[in-house]
């Protein structure tokens, strides 16, 4: 029996074995079979001969030229053990030397899986991924910690990031636009954790998000006129809700002659458009110097004569100059902000304008944001796992020291069906009085989108 085929028998075994009897087996740790120890060796010398002849911050790509070196290499180490291997068990072992050199190891196949949307390693023997808004453990691992650290600094390195114990947690992204979070020792207490959420290889269209249910016909027809006559959109939701994919959805309506810049810590935004500049912050070098801030950023795009200013994400000081670009002549701007309700993504809004030391009071901060933006657009992961538009909210102004706002579409849940939620995102009657922005730039919505006439008889 050959080598690989051994292995795939003992792990089938092992697969059938009681809940119960393979925890015992985790806590006992067993000894690894002769045969799987052969497997790690191999794969383990021919990995480390190149791994010594390659520059581990050099951006390697899966390039015709090192993918016939590593095939020669591995030919020459099978002649030179006597190994026996057939044509398809040698494929499959040179497949994943490949992924560990030039890849991600054995996060490669969950890559390359459309279905998985994040990936979650806590330590190199716990690996979860996302699939369907569930989270569900993998048989994969990783050798050692050591491995799975050496896949996170070929993550980190092109990029001119660092992560080590004076600064043991960082923000990354892969060449597709995945974001990439990653925390090593010390403060984390089970080994390196890396989460990636992946991105689509092609980006949602809206027909996608109205098939998926995540939002309906009749509001995308509210967003993209709201896009093109140029109102402020804030889209609001907690972690994982969506948000920057939806921020996306919505700057493919920004027409294609205006010049656009985006913002971002970790560039993920995918615009299509042909004028779009691409900023990216900076963390501080070892010396704690260097550092280029999301508000320094959105300072210095005013003077890049934007049409649309695309901040990924407001977390900080920089609302302020987002809020003040708005008010000043930088209408259509786009923006995605981390809170559970539009009211509260006002209120958060109003935090993060005290925390850059503006000593203004507090009605003069709800005046800017009232003034600045016109929709809000409220995402959330519904315990079923999908991913939806529950409110689209207009900022009407201000009465009293209070920001007022009003529902334009709600989500409304009528049942909860073969374990889905069953409902739909409904317009409330209520006509915007953005309804003239949209007027004047010559387009016409019919009463039906918000509910009045035919559409209004439930």
């Amino acid at each position: 029996m050959s080598l690989l085929k051994r292995i795939e028998k003992e792990r089938q075994q092992g697969s059938e074995q009681r809940p119960a009897q393979r925890a015992e087996m985790r806590v006992r740790r067993q000894p690894a079979s002769p045969a799987r120890d052969a497997y790690l060796d191999l794969k383990s010398r021919i990995q480390n001969k190149l791994i010594a002849d390659l520059d581990p911050t050099m951006d390697v790509t899966q390039t015709n030229e090192l993918r016939q070196s590593i095939e020669e290499m591995y030919t020459n180490i099978l002649t030179e053990e006597h190994i026996v291997l057939s044509r398809a068990e040698r494929q499959r072992l040179f497949e994943q030397i490949v992924a560990e050199i030039l890849g991600l190891g054995p996060l490669e196949p969950f890559l390359a899986d459309p279905s998985i949307t994040e990936i979650m390693v806590n330590g190199a023997k716990n690996v979860y991924v996302e699939r369907d808004g569930m989270l569900k453990r993998t048989n994969a691992t990783f050798e050692s910690d050591e491995h799975l650290m050496r896949i996170i600094e070929r993550i980190v390195a092109p990029l001119g990031r660092r992560i080590d114990e004076s600064s043991p947690y960082v923000d990354a992204r892969l060449a597709d636009g995945s974001r990439v979070n990653a925390v090593i020792p010390p403060i984390s207490l089970v080994g390196p954790v890396l989460t990636i959420r992946k991105f689509f290889k092609i980006p949602l269209t809206v027909e996608k998000l109205i098939e998926y249910g995540t939002v309906s016909a009749e509001a995308m027809q509210l967003l993209k006129a709201g896009v093109l006559a140029k109102l402020n959109v804030v889209v609001s939701g907690g972690t994982g809700t969506g948000k920057t994919t939806f921020l996306n959805v919505l700057s493919g309506y920004i027409p294609g002659d205006e010049r656009i810049i985006t913002i971002e810590n970790a560039a993920e935004l995918q615009l299509r458009q042909e004028h779009v500049v691409t900023l990216e912050s900076r963390p501080p070098n070892i010396e704690g110097k260097g550092e280029i801030t999301i508000k320094d950023l959105v300072i210095n795009c005013l003077r890049m004569r934007p049409d649309r200013i695309v901040v990924g994400e407001c977390r900080g000081p920089e609302a302020f100059d987002m809020l003040q670009a708005m008010n000043t002549g930088h209408e259509g701007s786009l923006t995605t902000i981390h809170a559970n309700s539009a009211r509260e993504a006002t209120s958060r809004l109003e935090n993060m304008i005290l925390m850059a030391g503006m000593d203004l009071p507090h009605r003069a901060i709800r005046e800017q944001i009232s003034g600045a933006i016109d929709l809000i657009i409220q995402l959330e992961r519904m315990r079923d796992g999908s991913r939806r538009v529950i409110t689209i909210t207009e900022v009407q102004g201000m009465e009293g020291d209070v920001i007022t706002m009003s529902d334009i579409f709600k989500f409304e849940q009528v049942g909860f069906e073969n374990d889905r939620i069953v409902g739909s995102l409904r317009p409330t009657g209520m006509r915007p009085k953005f309804m003239s922005k949209i007027e004047e730039v010559g387009i016409r919505l019919p009463p039906s989108v918000f509910g009045m006439g035919q559409r209004g008889q439930r």
